[in-house]
């Protein structure tokens, strides 16, 4: 299974930006998918999650900010993000769960002005 992450970059605050994660390979069933995070120093984190029946879950610092969503036949996911923070600079990656977990390789998101 692969996951390939796109859309990161530099964006100034206040901004928006969308992630993106497309999934191939051999998947069985993708019972959920994932957005983390890790900020220079510190410990990776959760961001937003989303269950195969659309059930959502999000950190407390990206709520009513991020909003996660899928395109199942394309299994792919997606982060929008708006109203950027300097504090949401970070690694970004997507995991897929179905009978074990994946990973991408991280897209960088910069937050500055």
């Amino acid at each position: 299974v692969q996951l390939v992450e796109s859309g990161g970059g530099l964006v100034q605050p206040g901004g928006s930006l969308r992630l993106s994660c497309a999934a191939s390979g051999s998947i069985f069933s993708i019972y959920a998918m994932a957005w983390y995070r890790q900020a220079p120093g510190e410990q990776r984190e959760l961001v937003a999650h989303i269950t195969s029946g659309g059930s959502t879950n999000y950190a407390d610092s990206v709520k009513g900010r991020f909003t996660i969503s899928t395109d199942n036949p394309k299994k792919t996911v997606y982060l929008q993000m708006n109203n950027r923070k300097p504090e949401d600079t970070a690694v970004y990656y997507c995991i897929l769960y179905d009978e074990d977990d994946y990973w991408g390789q991280g897209t960088q998101v910069t937050v500055s002005s």
